[in-house]
């Protein structure tokens, strides 16, 4: 893959999970069974894989710790995004600006398969004159647990330099779950979020008490463990979108128990209700990306 497809796969998965994943592989790669992850003091986790593949194991469900207290997860009292909210970003690569806007966006809330469920978005799109070069339209649906943000189905809408490529992934820990025509059951540890579902979860964290959370992702490739710590307050962030206070939240990343030690990811979330995302910041091998806050609503 060359350094541009990575730096546009980076940036699709950047606004999709807060910059957690860096995608070593491209975009529409055929699915493969991941290895085991086993991040210190947390059970050996499985591989994601396809229902025709074979089958996994089954390790420990997502967790936020707590010091001195058992895990918890989000309740719906503590959501703080609702429907119909769009949250539109600029991205800026090395020394080029705007290269790509992004967008993240709530749906709605509805009955997923006797599921409650939040339809999560996100679109993608390159801006010229990087467009002229490397056009790109992605688009990214999750719907997830209306609670935990649990994925129950990852969609993958791929358009790029022309070429189309489709991926509906159902989420199942038992092989059993009612998938439609069009969907492959993709067979994940209990509680793993996809990146649009990560992205929604770290906003319901209360970061003035939980200084860690961590917990399997799947970005519909591969199966990682996500880290993110609390690094304290960041004082004002400024954005076109306007100044904000704002927490910083650092995340780290596993694959098969080694964390990817060639790529950082910053997150700043507001000091407000929502926990707005504000800012997310990447430092690759090859590049520095920043992924700016420009519009909300």
């Amino acid at each position: 893959m060359t350094k541009l497809t990575a730096t546009i796969a980076v940036l699709a998965a950047l606004v999709c999970c807060a910059g957690a994943f860096y995608w070593a592989h491209g975009l529409g790669s055929s699915p493969r069974i991941s290895k085991a992850l086993q991040p210190a003091k947390v059970a050996a986790a499985a591989s994601a894989v396809p229902k025709n593949v074979g089958a996994s194991l089954q390790p420990a469900p997502s967790t936020v710790a707590e010091p001195g207290k058992a895990p918890s997860a989000s309740s719906e009292a503590t959501i703080p995004f609702h429907a119909g909210e769009v949250l539109e970003f600029a991205a800026d690569v090395a020394k080029l600006s705007n290269v790509a806007n992004l967008r993240l966006q709530i749906v709605d809330r509805r009955n997923f398969f006797g599921k409650n469920a939040w339809h999560l978005q996100a679109f993608a799109r390159t801006e010229n004159p990087l467009r002229m070069m490397f056009e790109l339209d992605d688009q990214f649906d999750s719907y997830s647990d209306a609670t935990t943000l649990a994925s129950l189905q990852y969609e993958m809408h791929l358009n790029e330099r022309g070429e189309k490529q489709e991926s509906i992934q159902r989420m199942t820990t038992t092989g059993a779950d009612h998938a439609a025509a069009n969907a492959t059951q993709t067979r994940v540890v209990a509680g793993t979020r996809d990146p649009l579902g990560l992205m929604q979860y770290l906003r319901t964290v209360d970061w003035e008490k939980v200084r860690e959370v961590r917990g399997p992702v799947y970005d519909g490739h591969k199966l990682y463990d996500v880290r993110a710590a609390y690094a304290g307050a960041a004082g004002s962030i400024a954005v076109p979108a306007g100044n904000f206070a704002a927490s910083k939240i650092d995340l780290r990343v596993f694959g098969a128990g080694v964390e990817l030690k060639d790529a950082h990811f910053t997150l700043y979330l507001a000091s407000n209700p929502m926990r707005t995302p504000v800012l997310l910041e990447a430092v690759m091998p090859f590049a520095t990306a920043r992924v700016a806050l420009v519009k909300m609503k």
